[in-house]
């Protein structure tokens, strides 16, 4: 664990993503995943099955920010172009990895499936990246540079998110304070604002509700510094109580 700042960004990849047909289930579970372990993310791209668009997001993102998480596009169909748009964009080769292969095999044995050249696509890994675990269907996602790459099925996703963060650098934690209104933000703004130019360090947000009928704000404080965080809290509950607000 480190003290540092690691970020990190997402990049979906997929029409069905675009196009609507398919909601996408796997940012917010890898921000809130990424915020319980001191990643943090700043920036969420969408691109469709296309490789130039992959290359260049993938070409931007991974030298902005600490690391990059990919999404979708590395299944058994045509469209399935993840894998080779990483290799491109990292410039290396990329084949049929023996590890992968070995995986696939026994899987496939097991079940009485057949190997097809489809189905062994998901092996094809680029050159020098490590192998991410996938303990629900067997084909791995892969980890090369600051680049990890995921499947897009929510519960694939999810146990390679879980394996692969044992190798990444994490930073210290984001510890969040949440202090709930019965009122509308226009009855708070000024506080809020004034607040926030007295703590700067300390990120600050205001979140309205109108759920069964009845108006709320949430102002929620977000720090790493837990000392600080509890001053900022107390402070704006003082602040809030003298203007008749709490």
């Amino acid at each position: 664990m480190s003290g540092d700042i690691v970020t990190a960004a997402v990049l979906v990849i997929g029409d069905e993503i675009l196009s609507g047909r398919t909601p996408d289930r796997n940012v917010n579970y890898i921000a809130a995943h990424c915020t319980r372990v001191g990643i943090r993310l700043q920036e969420v791209r969408v691109v469709g099955d296309a490789e130039a668009a992959i290359v260049e997001a993938v070409n931007a993102l991974r030298e902005r920010y600490t690391y990059l998480f990919t999404t979708g596009g590395i299944g058994p169909t045509h469209d399935d172009i993840t894998a080779d748009a990483i290799a491109k964009a990292m410039s290396v080769p990329i084949d049929h990895d023996p590890r992968a292969v070995e995986l696939l095999h026994a899987f496939f044995a097991r079940r009485g499936i057949e190997a097809t050249p489809a189905r062994m696509r998901m092996a094809r890994i680029p050159r020098g990246a490590e192998l991410i675990a996938n303990t629900v269907s067997v084909a791995p996602g892969f980890l090369i540079g600051n680049v990890i790459v995921l499947a897009g099925v929510p519960d694939i996703m999810q146990v390679m998110l879980d394996d692969v963060t044992a190798k990444l650098r994490t930073g210290a934690k984001m510890l969040t304070a949440t202090i709930q209104l019965f009122r509308p933000e226009g009855d708070v703004a000024d506080i809020f604002a004034t607040h926030q130019k007295k703590f700067p360090d300390v990120a600050m947000g205001s979140y309205p509700t109108f759920a069964e009928g009845r108006v709320s704000t949430q102002l929620v404080l977000r720090s790493t510094d837990s000392a600080l965080l509890a001053r900022a809290k107390d402070q704006l509950n003082d602040a809030l109580r003298a203007r008749g607000l709490l």
